[in-house]
């Protein structure tokens, strides 16, 4: 019995210094680095263009990713033969026969429909103007190239009040891209046509890679257009029950992804979407 009691002693320390040695430790080896998570990159040209108009004194909204023609189009003075209206341009998500009551509804072709619903809240809550708005979402349409994808990000701009001029919508884009690119830039406004502004101007910039000298990205010509403008088309107000011949107001829609590839030098839209890791960890960083 005491023999066996020793051997039993004899493999219980036998087997403790066998699992001591193997749980051992070696402190002088490196440590093992965990990788972190990040934003996607869109996500964080979203926010960091949001939290600019923020500081300039615009009021954050968001409204639903599933529209009404009212508020997509109507509203907006885009009418009903206007090209973006067709099916081959607009995600309809549903459509319904002839004499039928209920409205179509559709993917939001731009936040701009934002605007109208800010402005309808606005007043219905008694308020009348100023109003400055930031509204940052998704929105969709059937294209899909190297520039254009059919789900991406916009942020539109608009402010309402008294007086309110091209002068001020230009001082707006002018701190809003030199803040955003981090260095000085020239802007310069060309005439355009949008529907639910007027006057309506494209608005470009000094190109960011050659410094206006002109390069392949900007075509030689120095400038490279970034996103649209003008003063809010008075049948607009009137669409939400402003009156605009004692207010008026200046809107701009710009697209994230055209922005961030712009700072970041990303060649194709379609990049930030196609979830390569490699691409993502590098940029999101």
């Amino acid at each position: 019995a005491a023999a066996l009691d020793g051997c039993e002693a004899s493999l219980a320390v036998k087997a403790k210094a066998e699992r001591i040695e193997a749980e051992r430790i070696d402190v002088t080896l490196p440590g093992r680095s965990s990788t972190s998570g990040a934003l996607h990159p869109v996500q964080q040209g979203l926010d960091e263009m949001t939290a600019i108009f923020s500081q300039m004194g615009f009021a954050v909204a968001e409204g639903p990713e599933i529209e009404n023609e009212f508020h997509n189009f109507d509203a907006l003075n885009i009418p009903p033969e206007h090209p973006a209206r067709a099916m081959h341009d607009t995600f309809f998500v549903k459509e319904f026969a002839e004499g039928e009551q209920s409205e179509p509804m559709l993917l939001r072709t731009h936040t701009s429909p934002v605007q109208i619903r800010a402005m309808k809240r606005f007043l219905e809550e008694g308020h009348e103007p100023p109003l400055a708005v930031v509204a940052p979402g998704r929105v969709y349409r059937c294209d899909y190239d190297v520039t254009h994808s059919p789900m991406f990000h916009q942020v539109e701009v608009f402010k309402v009040d008294r007086d309110v001029s091209m002068a001020h919508l230009k001082g707006v884009l002018k701190h809003f891209l030199s803040t955003y690119f981090e260095k000085e830039v020239d802007i310069r406004l060309r005439p355009h046509y949008f529907p639910f502004t007027e006057p309506s101007a494209e608005v470009d910039i000094g190109c960011v890679f050659c410094a206006g000298k002109g390069c392949r990205i900007c075509k030689g010509s120095g400038w490279i257009e970034v996103l649209g403008s003008g003063m809010i088309h008075p049948n607009v107000l009137r669409s939400v029950g402003i009156d605009a011949e004692a207010f008026s107001g200046f809107a701009f829609g710009l697209g994230v992804e055209r922005l961030v590839m712009l700072k970041k030098g990303i060649p194709d839209l379609r990049l930030f979407f196609e979830n390569d890791v490699r691409f993502l960890r590098r940029m999101g960083s």
